[in-house]
């Protein structure tokens, strides 16, 4: 039997699955080459198997391979947190902050060098890259941009998709600063933050990612408290700080970055108004 765009518009529609049939033209597109193609065979066969898995609300991205992040497109797996459209909250202050950095930079000065701490598909550090990219060539400066995860298989997923997209950007095989040298202007990071107890991780699309990008001990603090407290010894004067974090957790990241003697320390919200994404800059002259 073959599958058309109506057969598998009704199947997803019956599922409840939201725009069943703009995501019936994605899946035949990504099987048969065409949104309008029909098929039969093996195709009709790994089609069915799609259809089946989104039934049971596995993301779109995550059965494609693929996602669109910040005009970027991303491989995807099962190992690595898929970019949400909240992230771009922090790439865009990340950007504001890099761009009148590279503005004020002379032809002489240290190399700009960027960290992204946690970088999973490399995302943040990427689209850092691509909107940096024409600024820095304008101004005779070639950024340095580093991302660092513990994994070494998702290390290799996020040079893949440098290589995707061109864009040069290094990625390093590291537990959060453990190998890490020298010192930065722009440090950014989505840690895992969520709470192991938290029912939120039985629920929706996050039941489909990695636990070890969501999770993190003292109820969801421990790796938002390490990155804040040792990114000192990796910054220079003047340079900033970005995390995001959890909805509820703006006011104790804050107090976490004034226990740390940061500075300038504000706090951002996402599209649904929520406070997400906090940053300060490191103002003193010495790295302790």
């Amino acid at each position: 039997m073959s599958l058309d765009l109506n057969e598998v518009v009704r199947l997803l529609a019956a599922g409840n699955i939201p725009s069943p049939r703009l995501e019936a033209r994605i899946l035949l597109e990504h099987i048969g080459g065409s949104p309008f193609a029909e098929v039969d065979g093996e195709a009709e066969q790994k089609l069915r198997r799609l259809v089946e898995r989104r039934l049971v609300h596995v993301p779109l991205d995550k059965l494609l391979g693929r996602r669109e992040f910040y005009k970027n497109d991303f491989i995807v797996s099962e190992d690595v947190l898929t970019p949400r459209p909240d992230t771009e909250i922090l790439v865009e202050k990340a950007l504001a902050i890099a761009i009148k950095k590279l503005q004020k930079c002379g032809k002489d000065s240290q190399r700009f060098r960027i960290l992204d701490l946690g970088t999973g598909t490399g995302a943040i550090a990427l689209a850092l890259a691509s909107e940096l990219k024409p600024i820095a060539q304008k101004q005779h400066i070639q950024p340095e941009i580093i991302g660092v995860d513990v994994m070494p298989n998702v290390v290799a997923l996020a040079t893949s998709n440098a290589e995707k997209n061109q864009l040069d950007v290094s990625f390093l095989q590291s537990h959060w600063f453990e190998k890490v040298t020298g010192t930065f202007d722009l440090i950014v990071s989505n840690p895992p933050y969520i709470d192991a107890k938290d029912e939120h991780l039985t629920q929706g699309d996050v039941r489909f990612e990695p636990l070890s990008a969501l999770v993190a001990e003292e109820e969801g603090y421990a790796d938002l408290r390490h990155i804040i407290a040792n990114a000192p010894k990796f910054m220079r004067t003047g340079g900033y700080l970005l995390v995001e974090h959890g909805w509820q957790q703006g006011e104790k990241v804050r107090s976490i970055f004034q226990e740390n003697f940061w500075t300038s320390i504000e706090t951002l919200r996402d599209y649904g108004n929520n406070e997400r994404v906090t940053l300060g800059c490191w103002a003193q002259t010495e790295n302790k």
